[in-house]
């Protein structure tokens, strides 16, 4: 099944955006009424273990996530139908070089560049869906030089899942490896090179996904 190997087969990283209102209100943004998703290109994944390039100039944040692997494609994918779409889940970061974000905020500008450097997707192995029979009720942390930064509950989503698939699909075609990233809890912050980052997804109190990076300096 090609979406067990979503990283090589998936054409496109779709990534939602202040789907946490704590994250929103954290950033100083307005906490959303409908689902926003802006799209991230797929070279910018790094498998675990792994390095995360710290682009000079860059403030980059960690944004700890789930993400959801489509498994069959579809268009117009009404919510209560979303389940029969997803093939299972991965533990991934939203890198963001938020000086950059911010300045294109301030301008207008799409986030693009600040979110579509190489190796800023980190991503753990694919989680089959039968493993998570609830992706509302899913535990997210990281870590960064030993300190425990985000540890966030996917119940605290403005939006579930369903919702999302829905949105995206009326917009555009949802294609089998496609991976979906649902947002951040509260507590993003910057990495810097030289730290260590580890990550963790975890279901009833299980630990299903453990990813490990090193940060270093963009040649």
């Amino acid at each position: 099944m090609s979406a067990r190997n979503f990283i090589k087969s998936g054409r496109k990283i779709v990534a939602i955006g202040r789907n946490f209102s704590e994250h929103a209100k954290e950033l100083g943004n307005a906490v959303p009424t409908a689902p926003f998703f802006f799209l991230k290109p797929t070279s910018s994944y790094v498998a675990s273990p792994g390095k995360i390039e710290i682009p000079k100039g860059c403030v980059v944040h960690h944004e700890v996530e789930l993400g959801v692997v489509i498994g069959k494609g579809g268009r117009d994918i009404q919510a209560a139908n979303a389940s029969e779409h997803i093939a299972g889940y991965a533990l991934a970061l939203d890198l963001t070089a938020r000086n950059l974000q911010d300045e294109a905020k301030k301008k207008g500008l799409p986030w693009s560049a600040a979110k579509g450097f190489d190796t800023f997707t980190p991503v753990g192995p694919f989680i089959p869906a039968s493993d998570i029979p609830n992706p509302h009720n899913v535990r997210l942390w990281i870590k960064v030089a030993g300190q425990l930064r985000q540890n966030g509950v996917t119940d605290a989503m403005i939006f579930q899942v369903p919702q999302l698939i829905e949105h995206v699909s009326r917009v555009m075609t949802l294609e089998e490896g496609d991976l979906v990233l649902t947002g951040t809890p509260k507590g993003v912050g910057p990495i810097e090179p030289g730290e260590q980052v580890v990550a963790g997804l975890e279901y009833q109190g299980a630990e299903l996904s453990r990813i490990e990076f090193s940060a270093v300096a963009r040649d």
